[in-house]
């Protein structure tokens, strides 16, 4: 049974146990998001949303590759990899790392009472 199946069947909609394959850490960054950037990672994070999340990643990886030019940018590849890590296996250990340094050394931007506008 798929995932999206899943939540159709058990009814369970509620979004923050259905994003980033249940890990709390990518919820509680994606809190921090200003309201407009929230809504569409907490989309592309949805197991349903696998064929927008997929090339959305790709694209983000290649465009970030090309960062030399001046619409591109370096920030692009980093969350390309993030997107593509919640579908390839191979990535999610990087990223369980990534996300074990940002909760040692910066444990500031897990923090839900922050505010969202805190540039820290």
């Amino acid at each position: 049974m798929s995932a999206a199946s899943d939540e159709r069947t058990t009814g369970t909609g509620d979004a923050t146990s259905q994003m980033a394959g249940g890990d709390p850490r990518i919820d509680k960054l994606v809190h921090r998001l200003p309201p407009r950037m929230e809504g569409a990672v907490s989309y592309l994070l949805k197991p349903s949303s696998r064929w927008v999340r997929i090339p959305s990643g790709a694209l983000l990886v290649v465009g970030g590759v090309f960062s030399f030019l001046p619409v591109l940018g370096v920030w692009m590849l980093p969350l390309g990899l993030a997107l593509l890590a919640e579908d390839v296996p191979a990535l999610r250990s990087s990223r369980s790392k990534v996300l074990d340094w940002v909760e040692r050394k910066k444990p500031q931007w897990l923090d839900p009472s922050a505010a969202k506008n805190d540039q820290s």
